[in-house]
């Protein structure tokens, strides 16, 4: 069975970092596509950032140039390190991750259970 742990959420000043971090655990033989979205209250999910197994990056316009992502694929982990953090950044967030199990036929999408971000002003 795969899971997707998250950890580093947490409260901090405008202006501050946070680092997240995603492992994807469980029989997994490839993995396509790893990312970040969230959701603040009342808003729908989007996307945050993403990293596909070739290397190639895209990010939401509000986080450019604040947030970087980057993979480590021998231990199926990605990163979101958050700087210049902003208050309308709160959020709960979700990583994501787009692979192929061992068990399972096909590439399928698996969601963490969420990290909250809070930004205070």
């Amino acid at each position: 069975q795969v899971q997707l742990v998250e950890s580093g959420g947490g409260l901090v000043q405008a202006g501050g970092s946070l680092r997240l971090s995603c492992t994807a655990t469980g029989s997994i033989f490839s993995i396509n596509a790893m990312g970040w979205y969230r959701q603040a209250p009342g808003k729908q999910r989007g996307l945050v950032a993403r990293v596909v197994s070739g290397g190639s990056t895209n990010y939401a316009d509000s986080v450019k140039g604040r947030f970087t992502i980057s993979r480590d694929n021998a231990k199926n982990t990605v990163y979101l390190q958050m700087n210049s953090l902003k208050p309308e950044d709160t959020a709960v967030y979700y990583c994501n991750a787009v692979l192929i199990s061992g068990i399972v036929a096909g590439a399928r999408s698996y969601w963490g259970q969420g990290t909250q971000v809070t930004v205070s002003s």
